[in-house]
């Protein structure tokens, strides 16, 4: 029972860890680019849509290698 707590607890913690990681890797791309992306995609820009989604996987891609190392 408390093995089993525990593995949930460090569960949590590296969920919490890789949100937050995909959290500031978008806040890092906003900072990088000078179109604000957020409002293109709210106008309708497929492309803007397509780019900020590309970002998201590769970002995403990136924390899941790095939490599993």
């Amino acid at each position: 029972m408390q093995a089993t707590l525990i593995q949930l607890m460090l569960s949590l913690m590296w969920t919490v860890a890789g949100i937050l990681l995909i959290v500031g890797g978008m806040w890092f791309f906003d900072r990088l680019t000078p179109l604000d992306y957020r409002s293109e995609v709210r106008k309708g820009n497929v492309a803007a849509g397509l780019v900020v989604g590309s970002v998201v996987l590769g970002v995403t891609a990136v924390v899941v290698t790095v939490i599993l190392i």
